[in-house]
């Protein structure tokens, strides 16, 4: 063994076997005779930078690795990145901006070199980051939603969808957002109650005195209006049927319309509809045939049909339309009212609900298959409590509008060449487009400069959605050998947020081209969030900085902090002293090889009988809490997991094998027994590898000089070859609540460990002293042994059926522990009077809860057997 410091370096050591590992291409894998063991990243975004979120979800994805490489699979986590096209698009317009630069003023060539810069500046950061964290990806295959292969697929889905009828284009209502200037998915909307206004107008029936009033929170849609509907059924409006409506401001005329849709319970009864900025207005518009008159521009500004609001911003245009609707006497009332509105999560801005013409992908069919899959099990949810979110997911199921308004991202392989709705061609490329146009047109003349491709990319989903096989080039070529052996992958670590989002996608994808699903389990983390129960986020500024929390606990204790509250699904309530628990754990596990270290060894002297029995004992512990963290593992209670070995290094090892097997004052240990204690700790070390990768290499090269194949990284894995002897570790637990008690004595009588005692058993069952010389050790013991009666003038404690007596003469002052006996039956006759009087209160007995009587009966006679205890111990003085 090689001389270990008197200190482990956190900071030292990530970087040194960081560099060791890549170096010696551990992470690497190539398909081969192996079982594979497949995980692919759930790719952050290009620009990102590691938050408490990714150290959780990366943290269990390089447990999962390491241990499956450790078990012989040929482990394969596959790094990569999302070029996340709203996110990153706006950092660079921002960018820009501040550089006096619009990107209104670039061509779309012009953009992407700047973006591209971006991206090259700014890449990196996060997948280096990770790698501080000790992740054991596979470098060497890092890919990017963006980059040649993963275009292409993207490209080539679209085409293969949109050639078996599963893409279309059309007219649909979308989410809006003005700042962004795009179209974004439901998912990507955040609802918020805000404090609004609702303002009743009235309309005038045309041609009459008569007027009806509506209730609306967006003044300026009036602008909009196609029609006001009524309820067929509500009579207080039977009268108005088939008439007309006058909109105030834009002076249009109007029909009444009647829709069962309409709630005559809510509001005046009475509802304006304007079909192009309210997804029910549609609806109703579209069975009514109304007219879709669009007020906004899509930036937010009031469009030409805004009249004299032409160009003002719809929420000061709001403002204005309402002092004009009280000057001309169309306002009846206003009155404030809290209400919902969409948000967008990349920028903020309030969503508009806008009928836009955009691509769509159809997703019932598409969404059968992996309904079944999940629900089946056939795909795991871990934990299964996000199956029913799910299923309501899928069997609502929406068409997807892929469509984005932006320059970043893939662009759209559709090409124009008419002045029709129809006249496109979707394509892998111009000249396949050209060829394909010219045949549908009839027109041979057509050349490439009649064609213009779709100014829009594809949602960042659309490409992450194909991750799993486009990591692997499965969509280009789909029989190629790396598809083949990867996928389908084994595990998916990611949040519960992104369920529809990504992971119900992929499953859709891996059926559509595969007929197979993408990974067997996904593993759902939880939410980080504060002590206060508030999530993470910089906003609010009660996120610490990852890499500051490597650079004082290290990597492996943020690591096990991070763990060691977080149950698949449950949010993490994290609390810094955890990774100072980490870390301390760390320096624990250091130490104990350091005492191992520090004894001198004789390999001519005998192994002792005590540490014959602890390596007995401990073998089977090991055994025992080692198929427990196996089951653990197999059902991704990784946290279970961790706190099992947590225990077993720090009570088992640490606080009980080691002071077993622990020579004399200057004496040696036998080499059988210092070869037990090794191979114990690297077997705890081996199980503790994934949690904490750094501390464990360490320990692993510092115990013997070791080359790059005997790393730890690649060691075999403990594989249980007996199953434990229940009864060696039912009798120890009892040896243990022995040594307690003795310990208890000598505390409290401040007897030093020096000075030996003689202990006394009086057993009522069989009981085995298969562990007497262990106890005899551990509490300088001259001699146990065993009575029929009760021993005078001792000290006793009580261990299952068995009394264990102390004699105290020569141990202790009998007068002085006569006056502490007393003391104690005094204080305990004084608490058991207490419980009696509130037993003997009637009132209590009958009303308070069946559990709380019955606990106040337990103390009783609990307090009852104790004094009975301590008057013997008196009388036996």
């Amino acid at each position: 063994m090689t001389e270990i410091p008197s200190k482990y370096n956190p900071a030292e050591a990530e970087g040194k076997w960081y560099d060791y590992w890549m170096k010696n291409n551990y992470f690497h894998s190539e398909p081969d005779d192996r079982e594979p063991f497949t995980i692919v990243i759930p790719p952050p975004n290009v620009t990102g930078v590691l938050h408490m979120g990714h150290m959780l979800n990366n943290t269990i994805q390089d447990v999962l690795v390491r241990r499956a490489r450790m078990q012989g699979k040929n482990a394969c986590w596959v790094p990569g990145t999302d070029h996340a096209s709203i996110a990153t698009e706006a950092k660079v317009v921002q960018k820009l901006k501040a550089e006096g630069v619009d990107k209104r003023d670039l061509s779309r060539e012009e953009f992407m070199k700047h973006a591209w810069e971006w991206t090259d500046k700014h890449g990196g950061i996060i997948l280096d980051q990770l790698k501080r964290l000790g992740a054991s990806c596979d470098w060497d295959r890092t890919v990017f939603t963006m980059d040649d292969i993963r275009y292409e697929s993207v490209l080539k889905s679209f085409v293969d969808l949109y050639n078996d009828g599963y893409i279309y284009r059309g007219y649909r209502m979308v989410n809006w957002d003005p700042e962004a200037l795009t179209t974004v998915s439901d998912e990507e909307v955040i609802h918020k109650d805000i404090q609004s206004k609702l303002y009743h107008v009235r309309y005038q029936v045309e041609g009459e005195d008569e007027f009806v009033t509506i209730a609306t929170t967006r003044p300026e849609t009036i602008l909009g209006d196609s029609a006001v509907c009524i309820n067929p059924n509500d009579e207080r409006y039977s009268h108005l049927k088939g008439k007309r409506v006058i909109v105030p401001i834009a002076n249009r005329s109007v029909p009444i319309i009647e829709d069962d849709y309409v709630d005559m319970e809510f509001g005046t009864g009475c509802l304006k509809i304007t079909p192009a900025h309210d997804i029910n207005d549609k609806e109703i518009g579209e069975r009514h045939k109304l007219e879709v008159i669009d007020i906004l521009n899509d930036n937010g500004t009031l469009n030409k049909e805004g009249l004299h609001y032409e160009g003002i911003d719809r929420f000061e245009a709001r403002k204005q339309i309402v002092i004009e609707l009280d000057e001309k006497d169309f306002l009846v009332k206003s009155e404030d009212y809290q209400t919902s509105v969409g948000t967008s999560e990349r920028t903020g801005a309030i969503i508009e609900p806008k009928v836009s013409l955009q691509w769509f992908v159809a997703m019932k069919k598409l969404a059968g298959p992996a309904l079944k899959a999940v629900m089946d099990d056939e795909v795991k949810l871990i934990p299964s409590k996000f199956k029913n979110t799910y299923r309501h997911w899928m069997e609502n199921v929406r068409d997807w509008c892929i469509s984005r308004q932006l320059y970043w991202g893939h662009q759209i392989p559709a090409w124009y060449y008419g002045s029709d709705h129809d006249d496109f061609v979707v394509a892998m490329t111009e000249d396949e487009a050209l060829e394909k146009a010219k045949e549908k047109s009839g027109n041979k003349n057509l050349s490439a400069k009649d064609l213009h491709q779709d100014d829009d990319v594809l949602d960042t989903w659309f490409s992450s959605w194909l991750w799993p096989m486009s990591v692997f080039d499965g969509i280009r070529n789909p029989d190629n050998e790396e598809v083949n052996y990867y996928y389908k992958t084994n595990d998916l670590v990611t949040a519960p947020e992104i369920l529809f989002f990504w992971v119900a996608r992929m499953i859709m994808a891996g059926y559509y081209y595969r007929d197979q699903k993408p990974f067997d389990n996904v593993y759902l983390t939880g939410i980080v969030r504060d002590k206060e129960g508030r999530k993470m986020s910089k906003s609010l500024g009660n996120s610490p900085d990852p890499i500051g929390l490597m650079e004082r606990y290290g990597a492996d204790g943020v690591r096990v902090g991070m763990l060691f509250t977080s149950p698949a699904g449950n949010d993490l309530p994290f609390d810094e002293q955890l990774c100072e628990q980490g870390r301390n754990f760390a320096n624990k596990i250091w130490n104990a090889l350091r005492l191992l270290k520090s004894w001198k060894v004789d390999e001519k002297i005998d192994q002792p009988e005590t540490a014959a029995l602890a390596n007995e004992w401990f073998s089977n512990r090991f055994t025992s809490v080692f198929a427990q963290i196996e089951k653990d593992f197999s059902n991704y209670r990784i946290s279970d997991a961790l706190m099992g070995i947590y225990k077993l290094i720090w009570d088992d090892y640490c606080s009980w094998y080691l002071e077993m097997i622990k020579p004399g004052y200057g004496d040696p240990v036998d080499g059988k027994t210092i070869a037990q204690a090794i191979e114990h700790f690297e077997n705890l070390i081996k199980v503790l590898h994934p949690f904490m990768p750094f501390l464990t290499e360490e320990l692993w090269h510092r115990i013997e000089e070791r080359d790059a194949d005997s790393a730890l990284i690649v060691s075999q894995w403990p594989v249980i070859e007996y199953k434990a002897n229940d009864e060696i570790l039912n009798d120890f637990k009892r040896v243990e609540k022995v040594i307690a008690g003795i310990r208890t004595f000598r505390k409290q009588n401040n007897i030093p460990q020096k000075e030996s005692l003689k202990l006394f058993v009086k057993t009522h069952e069989e009981s085995s002293s298969h562990f007497d010389p262990i106890v005899a050790k551990l509490n300088n013991l001259e001699s146990i042994e065993k009575t029929d009666d009760k021993v005078e003038g001792a000290y006793s404690f009580v261990v299952g059926s068995n009394e264990y007596f102390i004699p105290l003469e020569g141990a202790v002052d009998v007068e002085e522990q006569k006056e502490k006996i007393k003391e104690e039956i005094d204080y305990m006759k004084g608490f058991l009077k207490k419980v009696e009087k509130k037993l003997s209160n009637e009132r209590f007995v009958e009303n308070a809860p069946e559990k709380v009587v019955e606990m106040e009966r337990q103390k009783q006679h609990d307090a009852e057997s104790k004094i009975k205890v301590l008057e013997e111990q008196l009388a036996g003085l």
